[in-house]
C-alpha cells in the first residue's frame, strides 16, 4: 500500500497559439465545452474550485497549487479517493501551435489498483485533449467525456 512513482501521461499538439490553449484550461467558460459541465471559478494559484460533471452527478474539489501564465498549471484533486497531482505543461512551437503534456501522479493502493488508476487517468486525459483539439481547431464539441459512460452502460 501507499504511494508510488507510476505516472499517467497524455500529450497532444494543438494547432492554436499557447494563449488560446492555456486559456481553455483556466477559463471554465471554455473548459465546460470539452471536459466538465460546471465550475465554481477560474483556475488561480492558491484557490479551491469545484468541478461538476452533471451527466454523472459527480463533483470534485480541486486545489490549485500553481498557475504560471502560458507555461504550467498544477492542481491537487482526490480523483481516486486520495489526493493526486495533475500538471499541465504548455510548450509553444515555432509554427504557432502548442504541445500540451498532462501528467497525473501520486496514485495509491496496491500495485493493481495503482495501475488501474493510471490507465483510467491516461484514458481520461487523452479524451480531454482530443476534445480540446476538436474545439479549438475546428469549433466542434465532440462530447467525448459525456459519451464515455452513456446512461445505461456500466463501466467494465
Amino acid at each position: 500500500m501507499g504511494r508510488n512513482n507510476i505516472t499517467a501521461k497524455a500529450e497532444m499538439l494543438i494547432r492554436r497559439p499557447v494563449e488560446e490553449v492555456f486559456e481553455a484550461f483556466v477559463n471554465p467558460e471554455i473548459t465546460t465545452r470539452f471536459w466538465f459541465t460546471r465550475s465554481s471559478g477560474r483556475l488561480e494559484a492558491g484557490r479551491e474550485v469545484q468541478w461538476d460533471w452533471e451527466m454523472y452527478d459527480f463533483s470534485i474539489q480541486v486545489r490549485v497549487l500553481a498557475v504560471e501564465a502560458l507555461k504550467r498549471i498544477r492542481i491537487e484533486w482526490p480523483a481516486y479517493g486520495t489526493p493526486t497531482t495533475v500538471e499541465w505543461v504548455f510548450s509553444p512551437q515555432s509554427d504557432g501551435t502548442t504541445f500540451v503534456s498532462i501528467t497525473n501522479t501520486g496514485f495509491s493502493g496496491d500495485r493493481d489498483e495503482v495501475v488501474r488508476q493510471a490507465l483510467d487517468s491516461t484514458e481520461g486525459f487523452t479524451l480531454v485533449l482530443a476534445g480540446l483539439k476538436a474545439l479549438l481547431e475546428h469549433d466542434l464539441v465532440l462530447n467525448l467525456v459525456a459519451d464515455r459512460f452513456p446512461k445505461g452502460l456500466v463501466k467494465a
